[in-house]
């Protein structure tokens, strides 16, 4: 039995998705210390960006006919599919770029699909935990209200196409005290840290009550 953990922030551990990863799986550890924890960073170790296209690609072409490359894509793909569904449970830590996906984690998400069926119920039943971060604030009555087009995309993907039993975690304005336009909102951005660190904990407790 293991623990998959995936993280997408380019800024490596001083990512507040990260930081919250590591609330879930410290939590959790302490309830498993024997079991293993399997960890994917795609934000400092990114998946190449054509190997999507050649792992498709290699689907319409012979196996003794297929280019080094696309064998490679294959392989890879083959490889973080088995991660994926050799899991007993996942954390997922989404950064929020640019009003969507992080590049990195489509990729990943991408490859994975091309690995099998794309309907394969990869995660049928187990629990996930997705780490949502977001700079700014875009909730119900707010100026970007309906602009994270990040969010309901991994829900479709994690618990529509591969059956998840989801947990999600949020926390949004992690760029106060790091932009100075958000200066005004130092005191609701502590807030909504520490809201966000104390889910992130019971989510962790939660993971290993399930195991």
């Amino acid at each position: 039995m293991s623990l998959l953990r995936i993280d997408a922030s380019i800024l490596g551990p001083a990512s507040a998705g990260s930081e919250l990863a590591d609330l879930v799986v410290d939590t959790w550890t302490a309830e498993h210390p024997q079991e293993q924890v399997v960890t994917r960073h795609l934000g400092t170790d990114p998946l190449p960006a054509q190997a999507w296209a050649d792992a498709v690609s290699a689907g319409y072409a012979p196996e003794d006919q297929r280019t080094d490359a696309q064998k490679a894509a294959v392989a890879l793909a083959a490889e973080l599919r088995a991660e994926l569904t050799d899991a007993s449970q996942v954390v997922l830590a989404s950064p929020f770029y640019n009003f969507g996906v992080s590049q990195h984690l489509k990729t990943w998400i991408d490859l994975v699909i091309a690995s099998g069926d794309p309907g394969d119920r990869l995660l049928e039943g187990k629990k996930v935990v997705l780490l949502v971060t977001r700079g700014g604030s875009y909730g119900t009555g707010t100026p970007r209200e309906g602009w994270d087009h990040m969010t309901d995309y991994l829900r479709r993907i994690l618990v529509d196409v591969w059956g998840a039993d989801l947990t999600v975690v949020e926390r949004e304005f992690t760029l106060v005290g790091v932009n100075p336009a958000l200066d005004q909102f130092k005191d609701l951005g502590a807030e909504l840290k520490e809201n966000a660190q104390t889910a992130a904990r019971e989510a962790g407790k939660a993971l290993a009550a399930a195991h």
